[in-house]
């Protein structure tokens, strides 16, 4: 492989995983040393420490009153599917599905053998949204993490609408602006956006999705960790810290500390404005290079959390669909074997690329970094074709 001079600066941390993400800046292990470790879920410990994660989610992210706050298994799929299960079946549903994860919906709602109808985009588009029902459910992601899309805003959704909204949101959720009026069930995950422990979901339900729960009974069968009600009534002691199965108070904590440190630095409008300066070092760099561009067609619909890169060089967009596919992992592996961008591919199903991820948890003085080391990889592999 042909030498090319390698930038002196990296990136102070190189992690940049679009799940699990980065850790807070500082992180350590003594984070968790409060954690309730050895003690029931059930006991006034346990269960004070996951009423205590639910309460600071709701005053980081301004989640209103109206709505419950619960802490579910199986991460955030498990929060979806949760949602599908128990909700829906009562009237025609529209899905919007850009990427891998909302067709996985798309799957879900075929299987329960639901009245949609499916509206989809290619990788870096979006779907009409326009064509929500208003008398229809509506399930959509608002943050496409293997696309790096994610939606303008909430204005799509009828403010009188009959249906009800499933948002997934997990690589949007502090990050992104979520209008709680137009949500009627938000979900996501700790792995991501604030960099917590794999599998734990989040699921916030407004008053429209718990009426729909006590007026309506699926016909199906529900497994026990989907069963959101209690002789026709919502369980609201899953919402206080009562979880349908066992968590892990280790990742409770991990958790609680992420949130912690949010509220240290200015809540959420900070962390928002951590998400764009990062996602802005990586446009100004994409801005005055030639061989890159961002998979997401429209800047308005452009992810700040899960960005998504594709290569446009000529002598890269000329290979084979296989070798494309064979270059952006040897651009992938070249960053990671450097040490200055770890799990920078792109995502197995997605268009062949790098997928940088930068929310709050990271530095923009790391992105700023690792851009000479995209140029320098680059370089590198395109020396390689010129062989």
């Amino acid at each position: 492989m042909t030498s090319i001079a390698k930038p002196e600066l990296r990136p102070a941390d190189a992690r940049f995983s679009s799940g699990p993400t980065k850790k807070r800046p500082g992180w350590t292990t003594d984070a968790l040393k409060d954690a309730a470790l050895g003690r029931s879920h059930r006991a006034k410990p346990g269960k004070a420490k996951l009423k205590e994660a639910i309460d600071r989610t709701r005053a980081i992210l301004g989640v209103p009153d109206s709505h419950k706050i619960a802490i579910v298994p199986a991460s955030d799929t498990g929060a979806v599917e949760m949602a599908m299960w128990s909700m829906l079946g009562a009237r025609s549903v529209d899905i919007f599905a850009w990427e891998s994860f909302g067709e996985e919906w798309v799957t879900d709602a075929k299987q329960l053998k639901l009245d949609a109808k499916i509206y989809t985009a290619p990788y870096g588009a979006l779907p009409d949204l326009r064509a929500a029902r208003k008398d229809a459910d509506i399930i959509f992601t608002q943050n496409g993490t293997t696309s790096g899309v994610k939606i303008r805003g909430f204005d799509w959704i009828a403010a009188d609408r009959e249906g009800i909204t499933i948002n997934d949101a997990t690589s949007a959720v502090f990050a992104q602006p979520i209008d709680w009026s137009k949500c009627d069930v938000t979900t996501f995950s700790w792995q991501k956006v604030l960099g917590g422990e794999g599998a734990h979901g989040m699921l916030i339900l407004g008053p429209r999705a718990i009426e729909r729960l006590e007026s309506y009974t699926p016909e199906r069968p529900l497994p026990k960790i989907f069963r959101l009600t209690k002789k026709g009534k919502v369980d609201l002691e899953i919402f206080e810290g009562s979880t349908i199965n066992t968590p892990s108070l280790l990742a409770t904590e991990d958790y609680i500390d992420a949130l912690k440190w949010a509220e240290r630095i200015g809540g959420l409008e900070a962390l928002h404005a951590r998400a764009n300066a990062n996602t802005k070092a990586l446009a100004d760099w994409a801005a005055r290079t030639d061989w890159v561009d961002f998979l997401a067609e429209d800047a308005a619909t452009r992810s700040n959390t899960s960005v998504c890169l594709k290569v446009v060089d000529a002598r890269v967009t000329g290979l084979s669909a296989d070798g494309q596919a064979e270059y952006a992992k040897k651009l992938a592996s070249l960053l990671e074997k450097e040490g200055v961008a770890f799990d920078a591919a792109s995502y197995r199903s997605a268009p062949p690329g790098l997928r940088i991820w930068c929310g709050g948890t990271v530095e923009a003085s790391d992105v700023e970094a690792l851009t000479p080391w995209l140029d320098w990889a680059f370089a590198t592999l395109a020396a390689e074709l010129a062989a």
